[in-house]
């Protein structure tokens, strides 16, 4: 478990070196997609089929993102992008492609559909925290104006 942690963290750190993100944030790059990873790994060890777990982890790394942008005053796509970066189904991918090419196409059907799943489930992660959050301000916003 603790390889793991330490392989996520420096997976969404290096994304971040990738993506031009400030020096300064690449921590906090790292933190995202360890705690993201973290939740994964461990609904998944409970027994949660991997598509629930990566949209929690998901909805996760979204909240971190936003407390992160909001805390450190950096953009969010930064700890967005390198945060979701250990969830993201490639060897998965990889591996439907394999079975493509060796024409064992049920297996091949079968691993891409699941590794589009779990897309699917990082996108709605994603999307769901931000309505959340549109919904929390919205509901602040409101409530300021009626004072």
């Amino acid at each position: 478990m603790i390889e793991q942690l330490v392989t996520s963290f420096f997976a969404a750190a290096g994304f971040g070196v990738i993506f031009n993100a400030p020096k300064k944030s690449l921590i906090q790059c790292g933190t995202v997609g360890m705690l993201g990873w973290l939740v994964y790994t461990l609904l998944v060890n409970q027994g949660v089929d991997a598509v629930p777990s990566t949209v929690m982890a998901a909805m996760l790394v979204a909240i971190l993102s936003q407390v992160c942008a909001k805390f450190f005053k950096t953009p969010i796509i930064i700890f967005n992008v390198s945060g979701i970066i250990p969830l993201v189904p490639g060897g998965l991918a990889y591996d439907a492609m394999r079975n493509f090419v060796l024409n064992d196409y049920n297996v091949a059907l079968q691993l891409a559909a699941k590794a589009f799943l779990i897309s699917g489930a990082i996108a709605i992660g994603l999307v769901f925290s931000e309505i959340i959050n549109q919904v929390i301000r919205k509901t602040k916003l409101n409530r300021q104006s009626v004072r």
